[in-house]
């Protein structure tokens, strides 16, 4: 992780203005660092940015741009490659569907994949050029404790996960010796506007799986500045974690649950 100590830090956050990301940028500005933050919602941007340059007088850029699109993409692949350096890339931003795979779209998948994948890759991979040049900075790419296996039956949002944290712990690896971090970053279930925007009925999940968005991001920070690969927050986690690497595959399939997944045969 760039040195603490140093007064021109500075990080983008995509998906910055809710849940992860806000905590991120929050917890980043109160730490002295300079932020460029990324949304789609150019008045949420605005309001963020004000609340942030406000309460700790630190410089806040911001950029409206939709990351399931290649111009959106573009955008912030430009500024992670000029302007003032950029020490530390979150790459948040992501969504889920509220339908199983067998009744979504091609399109909508499509948009899954973009956004939670493909505008991963890009962003890491532009970030980590000038990072690498300079031997210092790092990425964390926000994944989740559903990318160790498939719990959620017809979901393709898991599939997306495991690709995020297996891409990022092997780019992690080749990008150490240059002195650059590359983290996943694999929360379970959070207090955010994550599942209430897609549409997702949550009202029957115990209250004591759930997670504050400040505590995932100040584990995430620690176990950035402990070089590790993988970061699982939460003890419950790292426990439900170990299960799903070592379970028998029939055992998860057995127990595994989601509405948005399970269809009768009836309604295929």
């Amino acid at each position: 992780m760039p040195d603490s100590t140093t007064a021109e830090q500075r990080a983008l956050v995509t998906g910055a203005t809710a849940g992860i990301g806000a905590a991120f940028a929050r917890r980043l500005a109160a730490d002295g660092w300079h932020l460029v933050l990324v949304a789609r919602d150019a008045a949420r941007l605005a309001g963020m940015a004000a609340e942030l340059k406000g309460r700790h007088g630190r410089e806040v850029e911001t950029i409206s741009a939709d990351l399931s699109t290649d111009d959106g993409c573009a955008l912030v692949e430009g500024r992670l490659t000029s302007g003032n350096p950029v020490d530390l890339l979150v790459n948040n931003a992501g969504i889920s569907l509220n339908k199983p795979f067998l009744r979504s779209s091609a399109d909508d998948e499509a948009r899954l994949l973009r956004l939670n994948v493909h505008a991963v890759m890009r962003l890491t991979l532009a970030a980590l050029r000038p990072m690498t040049e300079r031997r210092r900075g790092a990425v964390i790419n926000v994944s989740s404790v559903a990318g160790f296996g498939a719990v959620m039956p017809g979901s393709t949002y898991s599939a997306s996960k495991a690709w995020v944290t297996n891409f990022s712990e092997s780019v992690g690896q080749s990008a150490r010796p240059f002195g650059v971090r590359v983290m996943a970053l694999c929360p379970g279930y959070t207090r955010t506007e994550f599942h209430d925007r897609a549409g997702i009925n949550m009202s029957k999940t115990p209250e004591w799986m759930w997670l504050r968005a400040d505590d995932v991001v100040a584990e995430a920070l620690r176990d950035l500045r402990k070089g590790k690969l993988v970061s699982v927050p939460a003890w419950k986690y790292k426990l439900a974690v170990a299960g799903l690497r070592h379970a028998p595959r029939r055992l998860l399939q057995a127990v595994a649950r989601d509405t948005r997944g399970r269809i009768g045969r009836d309604e295929a």
